[in-house]
């Protein structure tokens, strides 16, 4: 026993004196191999109609979750843009057996959810309603309608959403990166218009979905508690029923990269920030045998990571935005590479050397080892993690069946993740980065920021753009002699006359503003030249009142009230004055016009109007109407500044004058759409109506 204690107290001292010895700590731990990682197996069959069945099993809960995608080449949509999106909104939206409410209703009942898409339909729910789900599913899949109706509804949403997308920097810049890297007649390229969209008609919706719908070109994943034999019961049952028919193919011109760097610059009124991005064409496809390296190389620029190289560069060194970042897409027609950042006007051409600096940089000098270590680190928790969802497992196998790759691609992530070397990177960021062939968009200020740029362009040339990637079309110089009070004269005819605007004694325009989904309760009440009141209401709880006498005024918002400054007091006079644009300058206000512009497709006068704080107003005004169609300006908000524009659309006479019935506002990505029920003129209003408290 003794010498047991003996021998196990040596043992204690020896184990203290190693943990006590000094450890260096300059040598870094050397890594372990790649872990070898089960990613869970998956089954499949083919129905006789050619649809093929992936199946992962999945008995940790009672849920079963089904997506179907159609395996179809991308299309090029033409004047009818934006059909191809349509279809696949509108096909959950009636069936020859069921209207839209009763597929609703019918899905709600079950506890379940479905979508449909351009290129399938997915629906999940407890497994012992899975067969209730399959029947409205193929109900769906096989026996659309696409409703006159919900189009035209579909239509009207889409056209509110383009409205608003024409002041959004971020919206134009994804337009014209996405015209230059691809080209305007590439299906990644082309872009859908609020002309095209009009031009959407239900049978484009019924054409392309009676061809490419098909269950030959087609995959159905079924993830969850179900066994293979019950999931190629319920394939056969739903789906074998299915027609199929050869479907068309399409290939397309490869994308050039451009003869060096071109800059290509989306003029933005008022915009205070530069969206940047740095794109090009990369071919570069899926389970490509660079694909992982390609994406290591990426995350090390920029690629969502907040470590990388450009968000340290242009956020944390330069203090330019709040964040850079890039990525490498992988796509079996063509990929791309994109950089991009939002930066203030005055550092926009600062930020775009910085971009090409690090760009370039990569493709010249070998990354660090900790930076290379800490990327895959990171790349490898990210892949860990997902394999917690077996609907990885159900991507990782439809990937693997579409575009032929090995069975073990996914299972063998990691040991090919770990084997990326620095010599790798720097190979592929020589194949794959174009630092001198890029397409250098911008959206911003056309004054403060263009000319700066011409000279990353190898032909020292800025190439205007408008939103959609389109040529930009300048303005024309106005008649000679035509001066802006002209055009403001004219506007007035236009209404029904100066003289019959200048009788109106009070006003009240009654009606609703929607905020997306959200719709409330509007009223205005004017006396001409006095009083001014606005609410904003949902039934009996008012939002928002404004209240002017004459001399005072108050803001309230949801009950707290704040009386109004001078300035917002000076603002109310000129806003009760109902001609007020004919004599600017008793209110401080300089009118320019600077010439002839388009806008909706109609040429437009445009008139400047600055006031004494030098803050800037742009009017358009149609030239074959006469009516004011829109208008911008920049507001300082709590957020910064931002691109407010308002539009005018359906006039209407009222008692000889026309009236805007539709005013549309855009701030930012927010948009405000006030639809007037009810417009009176001089009609008897009472003092109390407008009394401050």
């Amino acid at each position: 026993m003794r010498n047991i204690q003996i021998t196990f107290i040596a043992l204690v001292a020896i184990l203290l004196a190693a943990c006590s010895a000094p450890v260096d700590r300059s040598i870094q731990p050397v890594a372990g191999p790649a872990p070898v990682i089960q990613i869970g197996d998956y089954q499949t069959f083919t129905l006789d109609n050619g649809l093929k069945v992936i199946v992962v099993e999945n008995h940790k809960l009672p849920r079963v979750a089904y997506r179907l995608t159609v395996d179809r080449d991308p299309i090029m949509e033409g004047a009818n843009a934006g059909y191809v999106s349509m279809a696949g909104d509108l096909l959950k939206n009636g069936t020859t057996t069921k209207s839209k409410a009763e597929i609703d209703e019918a899905i709600d009942f079950i506890g379940a959810n479905m979508n449909t898409y351009s290129t399938g339909i997915s629906g999940s729910s407890l497994t012992k309603h899975s067969n209730t789900l399959l029947g409205l599913m193929s109900d769906v899949l096989m026996n659309p309608t696409f409703p006159q109706e919900e189009l035209d509804k579909l239509k009207k949403q889409t056209l509110s959403g383009l409205a608003s997308s024409t002041t959004d920097p971020g919206s134009i810049g994804s337009n014209i990166s996405a015209a230059m890297t691809y080209g305007l007649d590439h299906p990644y390229g082309e872009q859908q218009t609020e002309k095209t969209t009009e031009n959407i008609t239900r049978n484009d919706l019924v054409n392309y979905y009676g061809t490419y719908f098909r269950p030959n070109i087609s995959y159905l994943t079924i993830v969850g508690d179900i066994t293979k034999a019950e999931a190629e019961a319920q394939a056969k049952q739903y789906f074998g029923a299915w027609e199929q028919k050869e479907v068309p193919t399409h290939t397309y011109k490869k994308p050039a990269l451009p003869e060096g760097n071109k800059v290509c610059f989306a003029p933005l009124e008022g915009a205070v920030q530069s969206v940047i991005e740095i794109t090009f064409p990369v071919d570069l496809k899926p389970g490509d045998n660079d694909a992982i390296a390609a994406s290591v190389m990426s995350n090390i620029l920029g690629g969502g990571v907040f470590g990388g190289r450009l968000m340290q560069n242009l956020r944390e060194d330069k203090a330019f935005t709040y964040g850079a970042r890039c990525n490498l897409s992988k796509d079996p027609v063509i990929g791309s590479f994109s950089a991009y950042a939002s930066v203030r006007n005055e550092v926009t051409d600062s930020s775009v050397v910085e971009f090409l600096y690090e760009i370039d940089r990569l493709s010249k000098e070998m990354v660090e080892d900790t930076t290379l270590q800490f990327i895959k680190n990171n790349m490898n928790g990210s892949f860990a993690r997902s394999l917690e969802s077996p609907q990885t497992i159900a991507r990782f196998a439809l990937n693997i069946e579409r575009y032929g790759l090995p069975k073990d691609y996914y299972s063998s992530y990691l040991t090919k993740l770990a084997a990326v070397s620095k010599e790798d990177i720097l190979r592929v960021a020589q194949q794959y980065l174009k630092p001198e062939n890029a397409y250098i968009t911008v959206v911003g200020n056309k004054d403060e920021v263009a000319d700066k740029l011409a000279r990353f362009s190898y032909d020292g040339e800025v190439k205007f753009l408008d939103i959609y990637g389109g040529d930009f079309v300048d303005l024309k110089a106005a008649p000679e002699g035509m001066v802006a009070a002209d055009v403001i004269s004219a506007y007035f005819d236009a209404m029904g006359g100066a003289d019959k605007i200048g009788k109106i004694k009070t006003l009240t325009q009654v009606g609703a503003m929607a905020m997306g989904p959200m719709s409330v309760d509007m009223t205005q009440k004017l006396k001409a030249g006095e009083k001014f009141y606005m609410s904003i209401a949902q039934g009996p709880m008012v939002f928002s009142e404004t209240v002017y006498d004459g001399s005072k005024g108050s803001n309230s918002q949801m009950g707290q009230s704040a009386p109004m400054s001078p300035e917002e007091l000076e603002e109310m006079k000129k806003r009760t004055d109902l001609t007020a644009e004919l004599t600017p300058e008793k209110y401080g206000i300089t009118n320019t016009l600077k010439g002839i512009g388009v806008y909706n497709d109609e040429e437009v006068y445009v008139v400047e109007a600055i006031d004494n704080s030098g803050s800037a107003t742009t009017e358009y005004y149609s030239i074959a109407s006469g009516l004011k169609v829109r208008s911008t300006s920049t507001e300082s908000t709590p957020e910064g500044d931002v691109v407010l524009s308002t539009e005018y659309a359906d006039y209407r006479e009222v008692k000889g004058i026309k009236f805007p019935f539709q005013i549309t506002q855009m701030a930012g990505p927010q948009t405000f759409v006030v639809t007037y029920s009810s417009i009176k003129v001089n009609q008897k209003l009472s003092n109390s109506e407008f009394q401050v408290n």
